[in-house]
Parts: C-alpha cells; sequence; structure tokens
C-alpha cells in the first residue's frame, strides 16, 4: 500500500528529493518555506513531522540538514504489513556507525587522506547523511556561510572526480583545497561562493585543478557532544 500524502506533503517531498538529486543535501526548514511561501521555517516543520510520522523521511534533532528520505517510501511502515524480522533489520541498520577520518589543512600538492592531514577519527550516525561519506573536512573560512556551511563545521565528503552543476564540492585548485559550489558553462568551470564578500574563483586552462568530491553533509562540532 503506498503512502497516503497530501498534496502538499507530496509537494515538500518532491522538494526534498530534488534538492538531494541536485546538490547532494536535504534543504533546511527555511528554504522550504522560502520555497513554498510559508511564513515561517515552523510550518515547514509542521510538514516534515508529518512525513516523519508517515515514514516518508526521517528527522535528525539537532541538524539543519537533518533530513533523510526514506529509500522506499512507497513501502508500508514496520507495524503495517512488515515481519518483525525485517523491523529488526531496520533498527540494526540504523544502530551501525560509521568511522570516518577527520581531515584538517591540507597541504599543497598531497593527497587529501594522507596520514599528516588525518587528525582525528569519529563514529557517526550514517543516518546524517544523504549519501555515505568517506571522509569529513575541517572547513576552514566563511565563503559557504549563506548556506549554513559555517568556519570550523566538518563537511562530510563523498570522493568522486566528477560534480553536475549546482552541487557543493571539495576541488583543489594549484595549491589549494577549497569548498564551493560547483559550476559549468561549456568549457568554462567557475567555483562559486555562498557569500557576497567573496568571488566566484574561474579555473582556466593554466591551472591544476580537480575535485576531490561532493558534499553529503554537515556536522556541528558542538552537536557531537
Amino acid at each position: 500500500m503506498s503512502l497516503k500524502l497530501t498534496a502538499r506533503q507530496q509537494e515538500i517531498l518532491n522538494l526534498i528529493k530534488a534538492a538531494v538529486d541536485r546538490t547532494g543535501f536535504p534543504p533546511t526548514r527555511a528554504e522550504i518555506a522560502a520555497a513554498l511561501g510559508f511564513k515561517s521555517p515552523n510550518a515547514a516543520e509542521d510538514h516534515l513531522r508529518a512525513l516523519a510520522r508517515k515514514g516518508a523521511i526521517t528527522l535528525t534533532a539537532g541538524a539543519s540538514r537533518g533530513i533523510r528520505l526514506v529509500e522506499d517510501a512507497e513501502s508500508p511502515a514496520p507495524g503495517a504489513g512488515s515481519s518483525p524480522a525485517s523491523a529488526g533489520v531496520s533498527l540494526a541498520d540504523s544502530l551501525r556507525q560509521l568511522i570516518l577520518p577527520v581531515v584538517g589543512k591540507v597541504a599543497a600538492g598531497s593527497p587529501i587522506l594522507a596520514t599528516e592531514h588525518i587528525h582525528r577519527e569519529l563514529s557517526v550516525d550514517p543516518s546524517l547523511f544523504a549519501q555515505q561519506p568517506d571522509y569529513l573536512l575541517t572547513v576552514k573560512g566563511q565563503s559557504m556561510q549563506n548556506i549554513g556551511i559555517m568556519d570550523g563545521d566538518l563537511l562530510a565528503v563523498k570522493r568522486t572526480p566528477d560534480a553536475r552543476n549546482g552541487q557543493v564540492v571539495v576541488a583543489r585548485i594549484d595549491d589549494e583545497v577549497t569548498v564551493k559550489r560547483f559550476n559549468r558553462r561549456g568549457r568554462v568551470v567557475e567555483l562559486l561562493p555562498e557569500n557576497d564578500d567573496f568571488a566566484p574563483i574561474v579555473v582556466s586552462d593554466e591551472n591544476d585543478f580537480a575535485i576531490e568530491g561532493i558534499a553529503v553533509g554537515l556536522i556541528r562540532p558542538h552537536n557531537l557532544h
């Protein structure tokens, strides 16, 4: 039996799916409210809680982007025709932890996951992320603050050499590793900040450029305590 969603709930679910597909991140409550014309993020929160009750998403307390799509939202929730065994597997999955290396400042010309860059390892809940990350990168600076990526945050990164327009990426340009939004127009690649005080970076043929990975989630350090 498929989920019975209201038209508004389906609209919000579609918005979440589109944001995850486009950028790797679920939207914040404020972004949902702005997109759908709500007067405040609280209205978005009410709809999200309703979607969570119906089993379409899960919500993580204390995370601004703590929305996770349930992979098969058309399936009945545990207790609505599912067996105790399958419910037990879901519980076991939810308790599984990821052990991720935390990367600090990256030296010029050396791999991001070189031993000297790894400060520590963290055990984290995999449900925090849209896709499973390979490492956590300590964010430096305020160039992405308008989308809630702040100095000192831990950005969850999935290693890949490719990205789609609009995705937040970790990119290497010459001797610098930077977090920016990726945009390609023909042969021109731009790395776009999310802060009006910073200028876009236009990658030229002379630059040594590579995508190191895409952002799939965010951890604010104080939420770890």
